[in-house]
């Protein structure tokens, strides 16, 4: 099955209104309307595409140790994912799948990271809940997922939404701002060019990690 076809399964099972997520139409309908919105902003197509060179940064890992672009870059090739949280199903399945396909990216000579606004502790959770072998960092205020241009605020209705659900983004990310990252994957070569870009503002939809091999074993074959 692939990751897809994952995400594909449990949003019909969340939709059908089933328990254990018995989840409203209306619910359902205020988060069409948001993704919807999001897609017609055009949000993704503003992000850094492939020829833009990625913003350093230093952010804290889930075990407490810095770490910065620069660093990473001087290993090799390096993959990020952008994602939510570690309350998004959708992202910890994405997780996942980066997990298992993991041992094919290192063979290419390429490091694997995941960034999200989440605290430390929800970012260690991410790990163990997922059981992951590669670090998350923690974004504070998306201030990375900005310079990316990945970072959005959520619309007042959403707000009260995932208030109403006790969906408390401030209480995960230690941040009152209300915003999130749209989920995105770059492949960076030793340079800083972006080699691969994609982003989707609709969180439901990923592409499969292995679609990154192509421009991580040609990154590799190009050095800073």
């Amino acid at each position: 099955m692939t990751l897809q076809d994952r995400l594909d399964a449990f949003k019909a099972e969340f939709r059908a209104g089933k328990p254990p997520y018995n989840v409203p139409a209306s619910v359902i309908a205020t988060m069409d309307r948001a993704t919807g919105e999001l897609i017609a902003s055009g949000a993704a197509e503003r992000a850094l595409q492939a020829g833009d060179y990625a913003p350093d940064f230093t952010l804290p890992a889930h075990d407490g140790t810095q770490v910065s672009l620069h660093a990473l870059l001087a290993r090799g090739p390096l993959i990020i994912s952008f994602y939510r949280g570690v309350w998004c199903p959708y992202c910890n399945m994405e997780l996942q799948a980066l997990q298992a396909t993991l041992p094919a990216f290192r063979d290419a000579g390429a490091s694997l990271i995941a960034i999200s606004p989440q605290t430390r502790p929800n970012s260690r959770k991410s790990v163990q809940t997922n059981g992951l072998d590669f670090p998350i960092l923690s974004d504070a205020h998306n201030q990375v997922a900005e310079a990316f241009g990945l970072r959005f605020a959520l619309p007042d209705y959403l707000v009260e939404l995932y208030k109403s659900l006790r969906n408390d983004l401030p209480g995960f990310n230690g941040d009152d701002s209300w915003t999130l990252p749209m989920p995105g994957r770059f492949v960076i070569g030793q340079d800083g060019m972006i080699r691969y870009a994609e982003v989707n503002p609709d969180y439901t939809r990923r592409p499969e990690p292995a679609d990154m091999l192509p421009a991580v074993r040609a990154a590799a074959l190009v050095r800073a």
